[in-house]
């Protein structure tokens, strides 16, 4: 079997014995080599030309892209790139520079050289801080990819107690990292905070807080849609006309001044305590007649 094509189905980079024990031989690697379709990046590592420079060095460390290092692989939101490289290591190996994460897989090694995503988010839940392990993990839950309680039932014993605090925190609904961040700002400052609400004749918010308060929350590409642009003022102008107060806040206001944001707020919501009506549902609001200070 073409060696070229065994390496890069495994992500272009594989070990040799790997590539041999996946059907192919000495004789067709040296033939590849030959060629310039495989390349031996050191003894025992072959590598596809144009190899990811990041999965070579992580073959070199005979480990695999995990934790904060593959969850842009996955398409995961983060706070930050990796400082440094994470590697998960199945043997004694020391590689410089590197977190190296040891846990033992719950996946088959399908990929060369980077962890699969339940093990990426089992690393990112043991390693990472609070915010950084959440949002990882939020992201793939609200696409679908996980199911927190396969990662709660791989976290056991007295010193996964803090990543089985961040998968309780876990929720649906979030549309973005950055009202994920907003909704933990919010609870962690004591505001009643109901998420991607219903309102009649307005239509649904990011968050409702303390049953009165609209808050928006932009990303980085919100001005490049002049559609969606003018529909959210419409929307805010609607809940202005009810009687309804909007803030609206940015990437560098929840990332970058989480306090002033919640000073914000608490400026707002200090100013009347009356509620927006609210049918039995909870998370939902009504029209029922307007709010008035």
């Amino acid at each position: 079997m073409d060696p070229s094509h065994i390496i890069k189905s495994a992500g272009g980079v594989l070990l040799t014995r790997d590539v041999l024990a996946r059907g192919s031989s000495e004789t067709a690697i040296r033939s590849a080599v030959r060629s310039g379709a495989v390349w031996r990046a050191e003894r025992g590592l072959l590598a596809v030309a144009g190899a990811d420079p990041e999965l070579v060095a992580a073959g070199r460390a005979r480990g695999l892209l995990t934790c904060l290092s593959a969850a842009g692989r996955f398409g995961l939101w983060q706070l930050r790139p990796a400082p440094q490289p994470h590697y998960w290591h199945s043997n004694g190996r020391a590689a410089d520079g590197c977190v190296s994460h040891r846990r033992a897989l719950t996946q088959p090694r399908g990929h060369g050289t980077i962890a699969a995503l339940p093990d990426v988010l089992l690393h990112a839940l043991l390693c990472l801080p609070f915010l950084e392990s959440l949002v990882m993990v939020e992201c793939a839950y609200n696409r679908g990819d996980i199911d927190p309680a396969f990662l709660r039932s791989h976290l056991i014993g007295n010193r996964c107690g803090k990543a089985r605090d961040v998968l309780a925190r876990v929720e649906r609904g979030a549309d973005s990292l950055l009202e994920t961040l907003a909704r933990i700002l919010f609870r962690e400052a004591g505001i009643a905070t109901q998420t991607q609400v219903w309102l009649d004749g307005i239509g649904t918010v990011d968050f409702l807080l303390e049953g009165f308060l609209i808050v928006e929350i932009d990303g980085l590409a919100f001005h490049l849609e002049p559609r969606q642009f003018k529909k959210d003022r419409r929307r805010d102008n609607a809940a202005v006309v009810r009687g309804l107060p909007v803030l609206r806040f940015f990437y560098d206001d929840v990332v970058h001044a989480p306090e002033a944001m919640i000073a914000q707020v608490r400026g707002v919501l200090s100013r009347g305590s009356l509620r927006w009506p609210q049918p039995d549902q909870p998370g939902f609001a009504s029209s029922g007649r307007p709010w008035r200070p």
